[in-house]
């Protein structure tokens, strides 16, 4: 499949057993078409399981998933990335990201690791996670394969423009996770009132926000059809510039998931 990643996809961090397998399958019956998990949250089979349920076509599906730290080791990607194969249920992932620049992480031999797995066919498209500038250049010149994504935390609180502006620079998408700030979005008094304007959420604002960003998708996470559904339509929200202007204008900071 082209890769082009979906305005709203799903983060699946905390959707586990049959519950979040039911969770899963519901969000690929109303529309969602990327899914991401990692192999710290545990809950690949999980995944799969919900994939199995579902019965959307696989070449309609994108799955993504990232490698732990522990599992950075040139020598452990391939094996750890099979495992994650087998949990999933599936032959190739869309989309393996190196989770975080630490542990066993290697530039050269990592990254070389990455690009055997795409050459092999288990992996389609490779992405990295939380990483700053210079190691995202680093990632550019070391890989055979495109940069495809760089997953970070990116909403009204936390912005990075300068991932932002290198995504763009560069060709690569920009993931946000926790484009609800975990919540906090609905007490931002900017963000209520452009949900007031247009008899909306404060998450589905913070949505649109994110997902009107040049070169920015959004992964946020739910387990009712209710919010599924919401998160998913989020992204046809038409912000005008007041609107963008009043949530940019916000000076606090809060990133949540700090290094």
């Amino acid at each position: 499949m082209t890769f082009d990643l979906p305005s709203v996809g799903l983060g699946t961090m905390g959707l586990d057993g049959d519950d979040g397998a039911a969770a899963v399958a519901t969000a690929l019956d109303v529309g969602y078409r990327h899914l991401d998990t990692a192999q710290v949250y545990g809950n690949e089979a999980t995944v799969g399981a919900g994939i199995a349920r579902a019965g959307v076509a696989r070449d309609d599906l994108l799955v993504a998933t990232k490698t732990w730290v522990d599992r950075l080791a040139p020598d452990d990607v391939r094996p750890s990335t099979e495992a994650s194969l087998d949990a999933l249920g599936l032959d190739a992932v869309d989309l393996l990201y190196v989770h975080r620049p630490r542990g066993g992480y290697d530039p050269a031999g990592t990254l070389a690791a990455y690009d055997a797995l795409v050459d092999d066919g288990l992996v389609d498209h490779v992405g990295v996670s939380n990483f700053a500038v210079e190691q995202l250049e680093e990632a550019l010149d070391l890989l055979e394969a495109p940069l495809s994504a760089h997953q970070t935390e990116f909403h009204p609180l936390f912005r990075r423009p300068d991932l932002r502006e290198h995504a763009v620079d560069n060709g690569y998408t920009l993931v946000a996770y926790s484009p609800l700030a975990g919540g906090r979005v609905r007490d931002l008094e900017p963000v209520r009132a452009v949900a007031e304007k247009h008899d909306t959420t404060p998450e589905a604002v913070s949505i649109a926000w994110v997902t009107g960003k040049k070169g920015v998708v959004a992964i946020p996470k739910a387990s009712s059809e209710t919010h599924l559904r919401a998160n998913l339509a989020a992204a046809d929200l038409d912000l005008d510039p007041a609107d963008v202007a009043r949530i940019d204008a916000i000076e606090r900071e809060e990133e949540l998931f700090p290094e």
